[in-house]
């Protein structure tokens, strides 16, 4: 299996996994990862408005850097915002978008996730912003993500979902599972009362400690 194959299936059975990791149901969210041909930078994206069930390897649209594609299935609706954070953020192999309950719970309050629990840190800073909102597929949703992704690995969107990244597609994933947990303890959190938030200082040692912990640097216990 040559690599591109192998990317393709693994996009395919990642997306397959977003409803059983309680990411996106349906046809919502998309997953990308970077993948260059001879030469010419771009990525793989799952295509737009098909269900996940029918999805196939072969399925997937080639986007280079510039916007031209190339597959049997025009790429996702995001496609944009995928490329431009791949270009914005070289540390990137792989983004994830999703529409979860509790980090759109969120989302559309406009609320990002302040440094309630150590792990907010798990998404490269002290807390996890909520972008403004602009409409799906447009440059300006996709400038807002990349203000909000600034420093960051995670971020909410607005009225919409979340966005993950990471080195690969399975740290991705998994980065976009740990924000719809920590979403769901902040909105349990706040119908308490007001959440103990951790201070800068813990949160700065908190992020050193992540930088080695584990086989994969930035990986968070």
């Amino acid at each position: 299996m040559n690599e591109e194959h192998a990317l393709r299936e693994s996009i395919v059975r990642h997306c397959k996994q977003l409803a059983s990791a309680h990411l996106s149901e349906g046809t919502s969210g998309n997953i990308s990862v970077r993948f260059g041909r001879g030469g010419e930078a771009g990525l793989l994206i799952s295509p737009s408005g098909v269900d996940y069930a029918d999805l196939r390897a072969e399925s997937l649209a080639w986007v280079r850097m510039d916007g031209d594609w190339q597959g049997p299935l025009k790429p996702s609706s995001e496609w944009r915002f995928h490329r431009d954070i791949y270009a914005a953020q070289p540390e990137a192999g792989a983004v994830v978008h999703a529409h979860p309950v509790h980090a759109t719970a969120l989302a559309v309050q406009r609320l990002s996730i302040p440094p309630f629990h150590y792990m907010v840190a798990a998404a490269g800073g002290h807390d996890i912003r909520c972008a403004p909102y602009a409409t799906y597929g447009t440059e300006e949703l996709s400038q807002h993500a990349l203000a909000a992704l600034e420093g960051r690995r995670a971020c909410l969107l607005a009225n919409h979902g979340l966005i993950a990244t990471g080195p690969d597609l399975r740290q991705a994933f998994a980065l976009a599972i740990e924000v719809e947990t920590l979403s769901h303890q902040y909105l349990l959190a706040r119908s308490c009362g007001e959440p103990v938030m951790l201070d800068a200082d813990e949160m700065d040692r908190v992020l050193e400690k992540f930088k080695s912990y584990g086989a994969n640097a930035q990986t968070a216990p």
